[in-house]
């Protein structure tokens, strides 16, 4: 506890103060070298910092994608980068939007609950002249959308959802839907006022016209999948979904390789001399198999299959019958060594 100063202790301190005099030893500072972090608690942390790094990762990705699916729609240069991921409460977000702008509520399937997309009224604009085949610029009043305008912007918004769902890939099959389009920030509350969302703030660029693109997350939409938001899975998730795209690429490309198909009906070692000797009506006996036997169907310089002959119509044909099980399979592949030496 504090040690209580008597009266006589105060009037001489007052003295000394009102006099000038005082002694260097009277006073100590105070060697505080404890860290001090002020916390809100009406505003609490939710996200850590490597979550918020893996956020900003995924929509760097978005907009890369954002980027070229806007080019290539508007015909216009567009660029489409993340300018800050910051988390905040629902109520300061919606204080920091203008009125009246472009508002996407955001259906999160598989997750619960809405997101929104807040596009600056100066690239809304922008977009929707470029599309109706004006240069691009922005409208200098603020307004609503018309319908048709609204229109135009619902199409513009399914295709930007569309690289959100292929950006957020790595950590779950989002499937994303366009639920409604407002202009009043305060029609769209989907959360409670003090809930925190994390804010994925997107500088956007159409021609000349600059502006901003906000995609608001809330807690409780992310929270199942927050365990994921790890630079740990998310790296690892990166290298299994290439290996599986690679893999499948090269199925996709293997499967219209033309290979060579023979069907074997039997084999015999002969000098050089008899086969240039062979003739129009000589008969060759073949020493490896007996009428009846199955014929093998190679694949490539593969015996993969044993076979049957026939007619389908007026042309020859095999009629597969099983398939060659590995062990056999190099059977073969000795025989035909043995026989490539006995030839030699």
């Amino acid at each position: 506890m504090n040690e209580v100063l008597s009266q006589d202790e105060i009037d001489q301190l007052l003295q000394a103060i009102s006099s000038g005099e005082s002694e260097d030893t009277d006073f100590k500072p105070v060697n505080d070298t404890r860290k001090i972090k002020i916390y809100d608690f009406k505003r609490p942390d939710k996200f850590s910092k490597e979550q918020i790094r893996t956020v900003s990762i995924m929509h760097e990705t978005f907009a890369r994608l954002t980027t070229t699916s806007l080019s290539a729609q508007l015909r216009s240069l567009v660029h489409v980068h993340v300018a800050s991921v910051d988390q905040l409460t629902y109520e300061e977000f919606i204080r920091s939007i203008p009125t009246p702008t472009t508002l996407a509520v955001i259906n999160m399937d598989p997750l619960k609950g809405n997101a929104v997309l807040e596009i600056d009224p100066a690239i809304t604009f922008s977009m929707i002249d470029r599309l109706f085949g004006g240069t691009g610029q922005g409208a200098k009043v603020s307004r609503d959308l018309t319908d048709i305008e609204q229109s135009v912007m619902e199409g513009i918004i399914v295709r930007i959802l569309a690289n959100m769902r292929e950006a957020w890939t790595q950590v779950i099959d989002l499937r994303p839907r366009l639920g409604q389009i407002e202009t009043n920030p305060q029609f769209a509350q989907i959360v409670p006022p003090s809930e925190m969302v994390v804010l994925v703030t997107l500088e956007t660029k159409v021609g000349e016209e600059e502006g901003m693109m906000n995609f608001c997350i809330p807690y409780l939409t992310i929270e199942p999948i927050i365990s994921k938001l790890s630079s740990q899975f998310w790296f690892s998730s990166v290298r299994r979904s290439s290996t599986t795209q690679y893999l499948g690429t090269l199925k996709e490309k293997l499967s219209d390789v033309d290979m060579d198909v023979v069907a074997e009906i039997g084999t015999i070692n002969m000098p050089i001399r008899d086969v240039l000797a062979l003739r129009v009506g000589d008969v060759v006996r073949l020493s490896t198999v007996r009428v009846g036997d199955p014929l093998s169907l190679s694949v490539g310089n593969k015996k993969k299959f044993y076979c049957q002959p026939g007619v389908v119509g007026k042309k020859m044909a095999v009629q597969i019958i099983e398939k060659i099980d590995d062990s056999e399979t190099e059977d073969f592949e000795e025989l035909s060594v043995e026989g490539d030496e006995s030839y030699e």
